[in-house]
C-alpha cells in the first residue's frame, strides 16, 4: 500500500439526524477508495456553539471549496441542501447514499430514491429539489 498515494477528496454532508453515524460515514467513504472531510469530525456540531454559528458555516464552506467531490448521506436537510447548492455553484460532482446505524443500510442512491427533512420541505417543494439535482446532474433538462 502506497501511504502517499492521492486520494479523491470528499466533503461528506449529512444532516444532523445521522449525527450518531459520522464515524460510519466516514468508514464508508474511506472503503470506497476515497479520504472523507466529515464536518462534523472537524468540529462537532457547530463547535458545541463556542462560536457564532455562522463562522462554522463559513468553515464548512471553506472545506467545500477544496474537496474534490460531495457526498451526501441520509435525508437532505435545510443545512445540506444550502452544501448542495454550494456544491453545485463550485461545479463539484455530486453522490447520493442512503445512511443509517449499520454498514449493510449504506448503499448509493437514485435522485428518485432520495428524501427530504420536513424542515426543507416546508420551504421548496419536493418536485422543485429533485428537478434541480436532476438537472445539475444531467439527468434531465433545466425547465
Amino acid at each position: 500500500m502506497d501511504l502517499f498515494e492521492r486520494k479523491t477528496v470528499v466533503y461528506t454532508a449529512q444532516s444532523r439526524a445521522l449525527f450518531y453515524c459520522k464515524m460510519l460515514v466516514c468508514k464508508y467513504a474511506i472503503e470506497h477508495g476515497v479520504t472523507p472531510l466529515n464536518p462534523f469530525n472537524l468540529w462537532g456540531y457547530f463547535l458545541d456553539d463556542l462560536v457564532d454559528r455562522d463562522l462554522v458555516r463559513r468553515a464548512n464552506n471553506n472545506v467545500l471549496a477544496l474537496v474534490d467531490e460531495v457526498w451526501v448521506f441520509g435525508p437532505i436537510a435545510d443545512g445540506v441542501w444550502a452544501e448542495i447548492e454550494y456544491a453545485m455553484k463550485l461545479h463539484k460532482p455530486l453522490k447520493f447514499f442512503a445512511a443509517g446505524p449499520r454498514m449493510d443500510l449504506f448503499q448509493a442512491l437514485s435522485i428518485d430514491n432520495l428524501s427530504f427533512e420536513s424542515e426543507l420541505l416546508r420551504t421548496l417543494p419536493e418536485a422543485e429539489l429533485r428537478r434541480c439535482i436532476a438537472a445539475y446532474l444531467g439527468q434531465v433538462s433545466p425547465e
